[in-house]
């Protein structure tokens, strides 16, 4: 009897034991999360600020600068160089005109609700073709998200690539996206030279994508090989 209640006691002593772990491991892995979150909360208000001073440059500097040189020609405009003057003109309109348009796009993409997202997608193919080739696998029965949803998924599309343009030797990325029951996968690959991701992870191009899928309680996981491509596989759910 002796035997069986040491016996029980150890049981219960180990099992005590063996919950208390799991519990402090519970514990711990909600403080990574809740930092980790923090930290995305932190870097994505600093996106945010870098963002607002890189249009703010955008004005001042291309805007500014071309409405001043139409003021000049406006200013000084003489008969006998009107031919002259008006095709300085235009060209400076219609180059002011593209610069908002592109600054428009950078702070909300306007369309994209008027679109949709694979044309939106399609258009943003087309506006990169020079710097690189954006391959897009899209479910043919793809369905349509709200627009919050939709505008992050673009803008993790759009930023992946950008970073790509910016710091790899890629001259290919495929977005790959299925409908699935449950959720939405999204696999964007390039063929570069990929990365280190604890290297990289700091990095505003990253921590951007990591918290616009994070507001979509959305999974992500990165599979990197060097010299073999990036890979970021994502599941938004429905």
């Amino acid at each position: 009897m002796l035997v069986l209640i040491i016996i029980i006691s150890f049981i219960l002593l180990a099992y005590r034991s063996f919950i208390q772990r799991i519990v402090q491991e519970k514990d711990l892995q909600f403080q990574a999360e809740m930092d980790h979150q923090k930290e995305l909360s932190i870097e994505n208000i600093k996106g945010q600020e870098d963002e607002r001073k890189r249009i703010a440059i955008s004005v001042h500097d291309d805007i500014g600068n071309r409405l001043n040189i139409l003021s000049l020609w406006l200013n000084n405009l003489e008969p006998e160089n009107q031919e002259a003057s008006k095709k300085v003109i235009t060209s400076q309109i219609t180059e002011l005109i593209d610069s908002t348009r592109n600054i428009s796009h950078s702070l909300y993409p306007v369309n994209l609700e008027k679109l949709g997202l694979i044309l939106y997608l399609q258009e943003l193919v087309a506006n990169l073709s020079q710097n690189i080739e954006l391959i897009l696998d899209i479910d043919p029965i793809y369905e349509k998200k709200d627009i919050f949803t939709e505008v992050q998924i673009y803008r993790v599309i759009q930023e992946f690539t950008t970073n790509v343009i910016k710091h790899s030797t890629a001259n290919e990325v495929v977005v790959y996206i299925r409908n699935h029951q449950k959720y939405l996968t999204m696999i964007i690959s390039d063929n570069g030279e990929s990365f280190d991701y604890e290297k990289a992870k700091k990095g505003m191009g990253l921590k951007n994508i990591e918290s616009r899928i994070v507001s979509l309680k959305g999974f992500y996981k990165w599979k990197n090989k060097i010299g073999k491509g990036s890979r970021l596989i994502i599941n938004i759910p429905n």
